[in-house]
Order: structure tokens, then sequence, then C-alpha cells
């Protein structure tokens, strides 16, 4: 046994020395390592996720792991989540490519980010089934077999605390995600036990009526949408049904329209309007019929992408994870096989299995198991807004612990928050959009320490 082990720690050394990566074009100097390559996670099938690793930049052996899962369905968190939000490595526009993010989480933790499920960014199957059966249920299972290969491939990280975090679609994918773990680890080997500790989610997908309820009522009262538009909705559309109506269908379209002319994962932010935009963009308009909320996804508007403060970012990553150093330099599509470009969200699939129409089940399951929970919202963002989260954690019907509080970002109120019963926190940010990191990154980052050190958000100035 003991030769055994060290046959398996050497073998593990070897893999993550292949892994490591050297600098990325453009990149500027950094004291931590990172790391990226695919792990695989079903061998008959050929089915690969592609994952990029930074170690805490400093006494990364005692910070705790964070993995970061972007939503969409079918959206990348290293194009969102690393480039744009809240990794070390931002992408901008000229030369430098990269620049360093002054509030990368990697300062408060080690941070993982992966590209699930397959045919997402470089992540990829050999077997092109595969992408017609994709769902939640698959993208979970996934998941977590990637988890328990990684930590073979990372041992030195197994024993610390586990968190995960998200947004928007990832409402479905972190809960999920951590049921499974939940579970498993009730059975698991001491090999294969992970550590998880709680998850936190930010302008999350959580339940079908509310979310869109919410979308609704907070169009109208930040006068995005007409009184009539707002009436014809209404009194047309029942959110707790998955079936539509013509008039619904109509309604809708109308309410979908007015994000064609502003953007509606940050009222307040402008929109892309420069050529090169147009010139990088896919022609094919995205859409996935099957995925929550029923009657919403029926519109392709639902499934456009968001940007963040520089609205025409998205087109910078693209060309930037389409250059082929740096798909040699991250170990990415290293056979050059790979038969599509690297995108935000992927054009590989326009079906999804399944899709519960509420998540509510397993957050109560798992704050009833002592998972620590956090759920927190950018309240300009018109995708998930914050009036549906409030809709949303008033179903689970939890006592409140703590009374809506402001918190503050030093001498300024970043938000307010509530505490309910078993710990569930809900924080909002105040002036952020649907991408939290990108529009407050300091404030997203007091969120996360205040989250993993499970500490109430600073009260009053400091």
């Amino acid at each position: 046994m003991p030769e055994l082990k060290a046959e398996e720690a050497a073998a593990a050394s070897r893999q993550q020395q292949a892994d490591q990566v050297a600098r990325l074009p453009g990149q500027p100097p950094v004291g931590f390592r990172q790391f990226a390559g695919y792990v695989t996670v079903n061998e008959s099938h050929g089915r690969a996720l592609f994952y990029w690793f930074f170690e805490a930049a400093d006494n990364a052996a005692h910070k705790p792991l964070v993995l970061w899962l972007n939503g969409g369905p079918g959206c990348s968190s290293i194009g969102f989540g690393e480039a744009e939000e809240l990794g070390p490595f931002l992408t901008q526009k000229g030369a430098p490519e990269l620049r360093l993010n002054k509030q990368s989480w990697n300062k408060e933790a080690n941070l993982l980010f992966v590209e699930s499920p397959v045919g997402v960014g470089f992540s990829y199957t050999n077997t092109s089934s595969d992408l017609k059966n994709l769902g939640d249920k698959i993208t979970a299972e996934d998941s977590y077999i990637f988890l328990v290969n990684w930590f073979k491939r990372f041992p030195q990280f197994k024993s610390q605390e586990f968190y995960i975090a998200g947004e928007s679609y990832a409402g479905h994918y972190v809960p999920q995600l951590s049921e499974k773990i939940f579970d498993e680890n009730k059975l698991a080997s001491r090999e294969n036990f992970i550590n998880l500790k709680g998850f936190l989610i930010g302008n999350a997908l959580l339940d079908d009526d509310t979310d869109q309820t919410g979308m609704i009522d907070y169009a109208w009262d930040h006068a995005v949408i007409s009184d009539r538009v707002y009436h014809d909705v209404k009194s047309s559309c029942n959110f707790s049904e998955e079936t539509s109506t013509d008039a619904c269908n109509a309604a809708l379209g109308e309410y979908y329209a007015v994000y064609d002319i502003i953007d509606m994962y940050s009222l307040y932010a402008p929109i892309c309007v420069d050529d090169y935009s147009t010139a990088t963009s896919t022609k094919k308009p995205r859409f996935i019929s099957g995925v929550a909320p029923k009657l919403s996804s029926r519109h392709s508007q639902w499934h456009r992408k968001p940007s963040g403060y520089d609205p025409c970012v998205s087109s910078y990553t693209a060309v930037y994870f389409n250059r082929r150093d740096v798909q040699e330099a991250l170990h990415a599509n290293a056979s050059g096989k790979i038969p599509y470009k690297w995108t935000h969200c992927s054009d590989e699939f326009d079906e999804w299995m399944d899709s519960p129409a509420s998540i509510l089940p397993i957050i109560r399951k798992l704050v009833d198991g002592g998972i620590r929970v956090w759920v927190f919202s950018g309240d300009t963002d018109g995708r998930i807004p914050v009036t549906s989260t409030r809709y949303t954690l008033r179903k689970l019907g939890l006592k409140t612990v703590r009374e809506w509080t402001p918190w503050y970002d030093h001498q300024q109120v970043g938000g307010w928050t509530i505490v309910y019963d078993q710990g569930l926190t809900f924080v909002t940010v105040r002036g952020a959009g649907h991408q939290v990191p990108t529009f407050a990154p300091r404030q997203a980052r007091q969120l996360l320490r205040s989250f993993l050190l499970d500490k109430q958000l600073p009260s009053s100035p400091f």
C-alpha cells in the first residue's frame, strides 16, 4: 500500500507539472502558480472538461478552495468568470492583452474555473450524441466526477475547505452539484470525500414562477416597460405553468423588445455599438429549448449574452481565446481537432433535457443539512433582478434572524443584507448588474471574504 500511494503521488505530481501554465501571451508577471488542462469525466465516451486553476496569491496551502461556475446554460466560466469578472487576468482591448485584476478572488482563496458541460468552451466529447442529451442532471454528474478526479491530481488541496460559487443559471448548477456532493459524501470513501462547506450564488435562476414575476415587476417599477405592456403580461401569463398562450407570448415579445435597445443585464450601462463587436460575434442567434424558465426561454432575447462596463469586452475575450498561442499556453485544444471556435456560450446544442422549475427544495435540504448558503443580487440587473430573488427566498418560509440592514464598503453603503433561520443570508450589492464582480469588484471581494469567514458584512462605515 505505501508503494501504491507513493506511485499515485508521483503520478499526480507529473500531471500537475504538465498542466502548469508558464505564462500567457500578454500576461503581466505574478507570484502565484496557475494550471490548466483537461480532466476526463467519461472514458468510454471521451468526455473531458477543461479547467483553469489559480493558487491563492499568498498562503495557498491554508486558504480555502472556491470553484466558480457560470450558467447559460452552456456559457463559459473562463470567458465570463475568469476573464471578465473575478479572475486574476482580465481581457481588454489592445495591448497588453491582459491586465491584472486588483480585486481577484484568488486574493481570498484558491480559485478554480471549469467549462461545463461538454461542448462549452474548450470542453469536448468524442461522442457527438452526448450533445443531444445535455441537461441539469448530467451537468451535475459530470462536474462531480470532474471534482473527484481533479482532487486526485491536486491532492494537496483535498483537506482544505471547499466552496462553490456562481451566478445566473448557476442558480441551478451550484445547488445541484452541492446536493450531489452532499449525498455522495454519505457513502464516499475517505479518498473521494469532498470537504464541502457552503455555496454562494448571485442573481441566480432559482424558481420559474417568482423569477419571471419579479422580472416583470422590476421592469415596470424601473420605468422600462409601459403600464399597458405590464398589464398585458400580468393578465395573460401564468408563470407557475410551463405552457403558454398566444396572448402571453405576444405580451412577452413586447416586454423583451425593450431589451433590444438597452442592456437587460445592467439597466444603466451602455450597449456595445463598436463595429469590432459585430465583426467578431456569431451570426446565429443562440436559442436552447427546454431550459428553465419554460415561458421566457422561448424568446431569443432571454439567451442574449451579458456585458460589463466596457460593453464590447466579450469581443476582446473571444479574439484572445481563439488565438493559437493562447490555447497552446493553456494546454487547450491540444490536438487542434475541436471542430468549433471558442465562444462565450456554446452553439453546439440547442436542446436541454431536464431543468426543474424550482431549486428551492434543494436549497432547503442543504440548509437543513448544515451547508452554508449565501445568495446575493446586483440591484441594477433586469435579468434575474433583486425583486425576483426576494420573492423566491420568501417562498422558503424561513424565519428572519437579522432584519434588513445596510452593509458598508468603506464609507459608503454597499447594499443591504438579511439573515434567515439556519444561516441562509441574502445580500444586495448597490449599483451592480448581473455580473456583480464586474460592476462592483471591491464589494464582491468583500462579500466573498465575509462568506468564507462566515461573518456578517460590515454594518458601519470603516
